[in-house]
């Protein structure tokens, strides 16, 4: 018999009313963190934010604030800031994290596994030795040792 699985975070999810809102769209006057949303940081070029469905504890995600599909229609400034910003969310989540290493990513259209393919975002996945384990082998499923939002309040103060 296999046991239930808790994943109360997932009921917004499935109870939002307009799920095809991009969750990478910030109000323009929002700058900063803004804890209902996850954001860490951000400021007029990109953003910082938790990835509410993580593939490990303390997965981030850096976007640019603009609404853009690919790198390639990024401007340079919003590339930089997005490389910029993930070296710094290294750094800080070494500090704060100690992992053992990355996997730092960007997945450009949904066929190459972008859950939101028209808003640019660099996945930044702190890795940690023995984090596959026969969950994630057998079930698919991956088990993340902290809820989400002790995390975000033990990051937060380092990206302001």
């Amino acid at each position: 018999m296999s046991a239930p699985l808790w994943a109360p975070w997932r009921m917004d999810y499935i109870l939002k009313p307009n799920k095809h809102d991009c969750f990478l769209c910030l109000p323009v006057d929002l700058l900063g963190p803004f804890p209902d949303r996850l954001v860490l940081y951000s400021d007029p070029v990109v953003q910082v934010v938790m990835n509410l469905y993580p593939y490990n504890n303390a997965h981030l995600i850096v976007a640019p604030r603009r609404h853009v599909a690919t790198l390639a229609l990024a401007t340079e400034e919003e590339r930089l800031a997005i490389i910029n910003h993930a070296a710094r969310a290294t750094v800080i989540l070494d500090k704060v994290m100690a992992p053992h290493g990355y996997n730092l990513g960007v997945n450009q259209g949904e066929v190459a596994g972008a859950g939101v393919a028209d808003h640019l975002h660099l996945h930044v996945t702190p890795r940690y030795q023995g984090d596959v384990n026969y969950m994630t082998v057998l079930a698919e499923t991956r088990v993340i040792p902290e809820h989400i939002r002790t995390t975000y309040d033990k990051l937060v103060g380092f990206f302001n």
